[in-house]
């Protein structure tokens, strides 16, 4: 019964700091602070979206409907080239969209990781398979940290936590969940410093 109750508080953890809904919380915080208007912040909201989470979750979703992949968050990692490969496209696209539409520095910065990030996990994917949920995470308390400073500090609770969750679920191991979590902040660090917001 304890570890029903586990599986099932680690089950919910993942469905709820999945992917696709934690970038589309960071996409809207990245928005609103970056931008001077309501108006502007859900402009940039809306076309990020676009580019980025709706292409990526649609694609996967047709390919489990069509039998093609097992699950949303791709537990197998030969079936994860697909995404990425996706996934990449629709970041660099979205790097020439934000540079061309002269968006914020914050937005440009974020893709730009996110598209290294995406490169990079492609690359070792075809070795071995690391945590996208620990990865998101970090890189979005990385994110909220350099963003708002200290105060952000309370949002780290959220890595152990989906760290935990995956490894009970067994979807990944300590080293798994570790790696993904500490290239991404290191990603997001030297991209941003490199676009001199650190």
């Amino acid at each position: 019964m304890q570890i029903e109750m586990r599986k099932r508080i680690a089950n919910l953890t993942s469905n709820i700091l999945n992917p696709f809904l934690v970038s589309l919380v960071i996409i809207l915080l990245l928005s609103f602070e970056s931008t001077p208007s309501i108006v502007d912040a859900l402009k940039w909201s809306l076309i990020l979206v676009v580019i980025s989470i709706l292409p990526v979750f649609s694609v996967t979703t047709y390919l489990i409907r069509n039998q093609r992949l097992d699950d949303l968050f791709i537990g197998v990692r030969k079936q994860r080239t697909k995404i990425y490969l996706l996934a990449s496209v629709c970041a660099l696209f979205g790097c020439i969209i934000l540079l061309y539409l002269g968006a914020p520095l914050m937005l440009v910065a974020t893709f730009v990781a996110g598209l290294s990030a995406i490169v990079i996990f492609m690359c070792i994917n075809l070795l071995w398979k690391i945590s996208l949920h620990t990865a998101l995470i970090a890189a979005s308390v990385t994110v909220l940290l350099i963003l708002y400073g200290s105060i952000a500090a309370i949002t780290a609770v959220l890595l152990p936590l989906i760290a935990w969750a995956r490894i009970e679920l067994e979807h990944h191991s300590l080293a798994q969940v570790t790696t993904g979590a500490l290239l991404a902040a290191l990603i997001v660090v030297v991209v941003f410093y490199l676009f001199g917001l650190v």
